[in-house]
């Protein structure tokens, strides 16, 4: 071998080594050390990959922060994978520490930490990487000892795998990364698609079989989506491939079940910041149940776009959020209390409809008029679907509602007497478009021109009484529906009649029956205390702030005094009292599809005042006397935002005391919505048993407490005890309740249920698992 110079060796190496300590130098400025912490409300915010293309930290949700991981993108970032993802978010004082212990712990204001990484049987944690494929891992000695890829929320990204039995859970939107109610599974016979819980075949909407004993679905760098088998890569099913012609390293790819409840297959180009969808599981977005909501319907247009519409007699709770779907604007006529009263009603039609929901009776042999004509007579049934000598009927809500012309059954629709209703525009092709639109614009000219001749002579002749009675009158009646009234002493004095009529007493004062003078409307008047001095301008706020609230299942708040040191509150007035008459002064017991009504009404209340009202309202102090029935047997929750309107950390030492105080009420503990939670849970076992939750005399030892009771009963297998006597008894739907009213009082908060799972539940659009044993509840004399 020939003689290499000695100085060309030694550049060698240098040269090398320079290489070597500048690779290194780099890996070191992407290792996050024990000790280092990230702020959500200031700088550092995160921790980037050697690339910068991903970013580990806190990002925006709603009013508060959230930690996750995002795609950097102008002008908005994608988030990719969400830590605690169901944990309210939170504030700008919150941090991340990766601590010396090598704990990777999500802190609140409050000092309490969250662990983010399960690390059970993990020594010692001695580093952590962002990696560029956007996976965040930790390590013990250099090795990967945990990964966020292993526990996806609802994407993969290239590199990444979903194992047998994992999922993807769909955020509740693009904005709230929350779990949503779309599941995809990778199970041994395929990959499944589901709404609401992973388990449940029968709300499948999308599979995709294969044939491997071990399957793995795998995201490549180069955007080929397959199923492939765990112990054979080169067998796979490719589900999707995304590959493109340019620079592979400038593209990153991901899956990701959307909050709409598709599969979607997205490529992000670095070099020109855009993002393309590749592909989806479904070309009909409509095929996802629940894609609109309750008692409205999805339907495809042209160019498969999909718009959701409510059925004729309903609107939409909120027109910018259509998913959440639509509510009748009437109050339902309650013909169950009145079967001695012939109320007629009509119906409308839909073709080429569907939907699920709850089918309570099917006749057979009746033609389509006859059909429609059973539906309209009967008091339970709010639509029927017919197909030839075939009519399932079904009771509200409708559930999963869908329009294709490739359906061929027909809808009827109930109709409240004298209410008008607008159906969305028939499918109609192109010609028939056209020749439409010449009509009615023709029709429209014509009309147009004599309804300006018949206008112009009536405005003239009544604009002089129209003006006058506009001067009269003292309030319109939208400013009477959405305003409160400030009352004088004197008026509820003479309303009253001197406060003789008193209806009962709660836990914040007196309450009397009154007559509004004029229009003889029944109002309930609450004293309170007194108002102490430099109190009424907070007192008048919070007022304004509870009477903005406004729901079918909460009591409306009318109007107010504050004259002195005295405060009064006015109330519309329920005629029927409080769900505690109406369960434990009886003769005999209601009828259990009453109370299984009356249990959904005050959960749904409950989730208004939780989640869907302006300021969000812990109510503290839920009980049967605090639920108050209207003339249709209607639940509405009373007293709500007076215990205290909910702020950030707000603690037990609220004012008031609890009726079915959780157990966090007596410890001293942050209060949450749980709270509510566990007061519902006992409430739901009283609409159950028709008991109270104590009751000593006459009773066992093991049956004076209710929930022990229930819990025995339901572990024995004799759930027929707490119905006993009873009649036209859905044994199924009791056992659903019960679980969930012992699932609601766990004395961990972090067990029991949300209320919008607990309504799901309720109408068995959930499944709900075994609940374990309560401990003893804490209760007050």
């Amino acid at each position: 071998m020939a003689h290499v110079p000695s100085n060309i060796i030694l550049l060698l190496f240098l040269l090398v080594s320079f290489h070597v300590n500048v690779i290194a130098e780099e890996d070191e400025a992407n290792i996050i050390k024990p000790g280092s912490s990230l702020y959500a409300g200031k700088q550092p915010s995160s921790w980037a990959s050697p690339s910068g293309n991903f970013e580990f930290g806190f990002y925006r949700q709603g009013e508060g922060y959230a930690a996750g991981i995002w795609l950097v993108g102008r002008p908005e970032n994608t988030i990719v994978w969400t830590a605690k993802r169901d944990d309210p978010p939170v504030s700008s004082n919150a941090t991340l520490e990766f601590t010396r212990q090598g704990v990777l712990l999500l802190r609140t204001e409050d000092g309490v930490g969250n662990v983010i990484a399960n690390l059970s049987g993990v020594q010692f944690v001695d580093s952590a990487s962002l990696l560029d494929t956007g996976n965040l891992v930790l390590y013990e000695n250099r090795s990967v000892v945990w990964e966020s890829f292993d526990i996806p929320t609802d994407t993969i990204l290239g590199c990444q795998n979903l194992s047998l039995d994992s999922e993807l859970i769909s955020s509740v939107s693009s904005s709230n990364h929350s779990t949503g109610h779309y599941h995809l599974l990778l199970k041994s016979d395929g990959l499944v698609a589901n709404l609401n819980i992973s388990s449940a075949a029968a709300y499948e909407y999308w599979v995709s079989p294969n044939g491997f004993s071990s399957p793995v679905l795998n995201l490549n760098e180069s955007g080929v989506l397959a199923l492939s088998s765990s112990q054979n890569f080169d067998q796979e099913n490719v589900l999707a491939n995304g590959s493109t012609t340019g620079n592979e390293t400038m593209i990153i790819y991901r899956a990701t079940l959307d909050h709409d409840g598709v599969f979607r297959l997205y490529s992000h180009q670095l070099e020109s910041n855009t993002m393309s969808n590749k592909w989806q599981n479904l070309d009909d977005e409509c095929e996802v149940p629940g894609r609109c909501g309750l008692n409205s319907y999805c339907s495809t247009s042209r160019g498969n776009d999909t718009e959701c519409y409510c059925y004729p007699g309903f609107i939409f709770i909120d027109e910018n959020a259509k998913f959440l779907g639509c509510s009748q604007n009437f109050t339902v006529d309650g013909c169950e209390t009145k079967r001695d009263v012939v109320i007629h009603h009509n119906s409308t039609t839909l073709d080429n409809m569907s939907w699920a929901g709850n089918l309570y009776s099917v006749k057979r042999n009746l033609e389509r008029e006859d059909c429609k004509k059973a539906c309209e007579d009967d008091c339970s049934c709010g639509g029927a679907l017919y197909t030839p000598n075939h009519c399932s009927m079904y009771s509200l809500p409708l559930k999963y509602g869908r329009k294709h012309v490739s359906i061929t059954t027909t809808a009827f629709i109930k109709l409240i007497p004298g209410r008008s209703t607008i159906s969305p525009p028939p499918e109609t092709s192109p010609n028939q478009s056209l020749i439409l639109t010449m009509g009615l614009s023709l029709g429209s000219v014509a009309s147009l021109c004599f309804v300006i001749a018949i206008c112009s002579f009536l405005l003239y002749r009544h604009r002089v009484q129209s003006y006058e009675k506009l001067l009269d009158s003292k309030s319109s009646g939208f400013a009477e529906q959405f305003t409160l009234r400030s009352f004088t002493l004197n008026e509820l004095d003479e309303a009253t009649q001197g406060f003789q009529d008193e209806l009962g007493k709660g836990s914040f004062g007196a309450v009397y029956k009154g007559t509004l003078p004029g229009d003889g409307k029944s109002i309930a008047v609450k004293r309170l205390g007194m108002v102490k001095e430099g109190e009424r301008d907070q007192f008048r706020t919070e007022m304004t702030a509870i009477g903005r609230n406004n729901h079918r299942n909460l009591v409306r708040l009318l109007g107010f005094c504050v004259e002195g040191s005295r405060k009064f509150l006015v109330y519309e007035y329920m005629s029927n009292g409080s769900l505690a008459d109406f369960l434990f002064n009886r003769n005999e017991r209601p009828v259990w599809k009453q109370r299984a009504r009356i249990a959904l009404d005050v959960a749904k209340g409950i989730l208004y005042l939780h989640e869907e009202c302006e300021v969000s309202i812990i109510h503290c102090n839920i009980k049967p006397c605090n639920i108050l029935l209207d003339d249709s047997l209607t639940a509405k929750i009373s007293d709500f935002g007076l215990a205290k309107l909910l702020r950030p950390n707000q603690r037990s030492s609220t004012s008031g005391t609890a009726w079915y105080p959780a157990p966090e009420w007596q410890n001293s503990a942050l209060l949450s919505v749980k709270v509510d939670v566990y007061s519902f849970g006992v409430i739901l076992l009283e609409i159950i048993c028709c008991r109270r939750n104590i009751e000593v005399e006459g009773r066992s030892a093991d049956e004076i407490l209710l929930s022990t009771f229930v819990y025995n009963c339901f572990v024995g297998g004799e759930l027929n005890k707490l119905v006993e006597g009873e009649e036209e008894v859905d044994m199924k739907m009791v056992e659903r309740f019960v679980k969930v009213g012992l699932w609601c009082i766990q004395d961990d908060p972090n067990l029991r249920p949300l209320v919008k799972n607990v309504i799901l539940m309720l109408e068995g659009t959930m499944n709900v698992p075994i609940p374990p044993s309560p401990s003893l509840p804490h209760v007050t004399n």
